[in-house]
């Protein structure tokens, strides 16, 4: 989600390398909460009660937003998780590993449109994403605004999904003081 969790450089965390995508943006479509659902079930058994808790998170998270016809989970783990059970479980479950940093790793179906995002729950960034996603649900006025960037920015021609991401990030961080401001 932009400036929304990523310290190292790309290269250090990208299982695959950089990957040239298109960014395309679409109305609102309200079967993306039916898809969070199944791939929530599809999770949850996947990892058991090593998942603590699964929220849907991203633009399909909010009713009315256009976005990216991604679904993104996320799940909170208990920091004593083992990143490797939790990767052999979810790759067994049919996602692929795309991102692996500290505290946090990032998979994702082989047809790219759900990516479910694996964080220790002590990790700041987990209230950061709620915190979007609740005033993003909240405020007409941040959700247009942020609806106005992403079609501006999809215009665009980006070398990685995650440099269009970047670009949102001044954004995201006024949303976010909108947020802390209440």
């Amino acid at each position: 989600m932009g400036s929304l969790g990523r310290d190292a450089p790309l290269e250090e965390v990208l299982v695959g390398g950089l990957e040239r995508r298109r960014i395309v943006i679409v109305d609102y479509d309200p079967r993306w909460a039916d898809r969070y659902g199944q791939e929530r079930k599809r999770v949850g058994t996947a990892l058991g009660s090593a998942a603590l808790q699964i929220e849907h998170i991203g633009s399909t998270a909010v009713p009315g937003l256009a976005a990216k016809p991604i679904v993104d989970l996320l799940v909170i783990q208990d920091d004593a998780a083992d990143e490797k059970a939790t990767t052999a479980a979810l790759a067994q479950a049919g996602y692929e590993l795309r991102v692996r940093e500290p505290g946090h790793l990032m998979f994702r179906t082989p047809a790219r449109d759900v990516h479910v995002h694996v964080r220790q729950e002590s990790d700041p960034e987990i209230a950061r994403h709620l915190a979007f996603r609740e005033r993003l649900r909240t405020s007409a006025a941040d959700r247009d605004a942020y609806e106005r960037l992403k079609r501006e920015l999809a215009t665009r021609d980006w070398p990685d999904m995650n440099a269009y991401a970047d670009a949102k990030g001044c954004l995201i961080e006024e949303i976010l003081r909108h947020a802390a401001e209440g």
